[in-house]
């Protein structure tokens, strides 16, 4: 079983390494004790991303049912067969996730099935489960013996994975927008999107790093530095999307250049070692 579970682990890792470098490179800014479990998390939730973002062709539906059911049953038996699912479900009983924040995500997962608009109280909705609880399930894994220390975090992890996922709503834009008929915020129309109304959601994603900053300083230094990589990381891709005119959101995808991360990385690296953040 060790070694199964070795296995299952490493295709989470790969997964997340394969998907995401920025993210990869910022679970290995963690102390090692940690990474398995987050690993165990990203493989997870980027595989229920896939299922209704990239396999249009299929019935997604059906195949996101399957996956649901087979999430549940995992964590029921404590195995899979399903090496992504195995090593999530170890990870869920070995930290104690909340079945809340699990099923939260996949309702979430579930909505961008059936919607392509969203009021404001359906884009929370989504926003939690999308977002915030994987925030609160990695807090877990952080602090799963700490119960007063992750319920003091709770609030500045849920701002942080909101910030990370509306800077996310912008950068995709026009993917969401253009190829799957999807707008997060409402009342706005793409084809017309104007300065005051980009100022607007800025000014709430600005809002939302500043809340979530005070929590991540107080985070232990064995996961800090880690957390404050994928931090700042946002935050230069967030100022380069603030500078960029709104005809630009709907022509282009931004990202953070390669040499601009290892700047970062290292920058990052000084202000956590010395405790300046």
């Amino acid at each position: 079983m060790e070694l199964y579970r070795k296995n299952n682990l490493d295709c989470s890792r790969i997964t997340t390494q394969n998907y995401s470098t920025s993210f990869s490179l910022g679970v290995r800014m963690l102390n090692k004790k940690y990474r398995s479990g987050i690993y165990s998390i990203y493989g997870f939730v980027r595989y229920a991303d896939e299922i209704v973002d990239t396999f249009f062709e299929q019935n997604q539906e059906e195949i996101f049912a399957e996956f649901k059911l087979e999430t549940f049953k995992a964590i029921e038996r404590r195995f899979s067969i399903n090496p992504i699912l195995d090593s999530f479900q170890d990870a869920v009983h070995r930290y104690q996730i909340d079945s809340e924040l699990i099923h939260a995500f996949l309702y979430s997962m579930e909505m961008d099935l059936h919607k392509t608009t969203y009021d404001p109280l359906l884009l929370k909705t989504y926003i939690y489960g999308s977002a915030e609880v994987v925030g609160l399930m990695c807090l877990r894994v952080f602090y799963a013996n700490e119960p007063e220390q992750y319920e003091q975090l709770v609030a500045p992890a849920r701002k942080l994975g909101a910030a990370f996922q509306k800077v996310n709503f912008l950068r995709d834009a026009q993917d969401d927008f253009e190829n799957k008929g999807r707008v997060y915020f409402e009342n706005i129309d793409f084809n017309q999107f104007d300065a005051e109304t980009k100022a607007q959601i800025e000014r709430e994603i600005d809002r939302d790093f500043a809340d979530a900053f005070q929590g991540l300083k107080t985070l232990k230094k064995e996961v800090r530095f880690g957390v404050y990589l994928a931090y700042i990381y946002y935050i230069r891709l967030f100022r380069k999307i603030k500078k960029a005119h709104p005809s630009q959101i709907l022509r282009k995808r931004y990202r953070v250049s390669n040499p601009k991360k290892m700047y970062l990385l290292a920058n990052a690296y000084l202000k956590n070692a010395f405790n300046i953040l």
